[in-house]
């Protein structure tokens, strides 16, 4: 049986809003300290299999064929997993930095559950969007299983905004 989700659409406060710039930015600035990373041992690793090689006794293990085979490999395999991190992440963010948009979903407590490991409150929820959130205690106090709730996310990369 399907369950029928509640939901609509309203635009971003300002801080909202900033808060997604700021993400956008960090995520931004780790890309690309990845890319450069990566992009550093697509060169280093086809020179160290040729150590290797030579080790080995290889009769011609410093082969440029060899070298700039594994070097486009390398490129190809690891621009597939940037490119990938990129459309699943980062471009889903400036979506939502463009179209400026949230979504409001209503939903129900399906369980709470205090983790007296790191004192925190949850509720879990029956909404396909998010399995539960963090409350506070006066919220996980105030609320019983059943009830209504009202959570916010972005729309495109579907970060939690917040409840109520």
């Amino acid at each position: 049986m399907t369950q029928l989700v509640h939901y609509y659409i309203e635009p971003l406060d300002t801080e909202e809003l900033v808060f997604l710039q700021k993400k956008e930015l960090e995520d931004r600035t780790s890309l690309y300290k990845v890319v450069r990373i990566l992009l550093l041992l697509c060169f280093v690793i086809p020179f160290i299999v040729a150590w290797f090689r030579a080790a080995d006794g290889a009769s011609n293990p410093f082969s440029y064929l060899t070298y700039f085979v594994g070097v486009i490999a390398l490129l190809l395999l690891s621009g597939i997993g940037v490119y990938a991190s990129y459309h699943s992440n980062l471009q889903q963010v400036r979506r939502d930095i463009a179209h400026r948009t949230k979504t409001i979903e209503q939903t129900h407590i399906a369980r709470k559950q205090y983790m007296p490991q790191n004192n925190t409150w949850y509720f879990y929820l029956d909404s396909p969007t998010r399995l539960s959130i963090e409350v506070s205690q006066d919220d996980y106090n105030r609320f019983s299983e059943g009830d209504e709730l009202n959570i916010e996310y972005t729309t495109y990369s579907k970060l939690h905004l917040g409840y109520f």
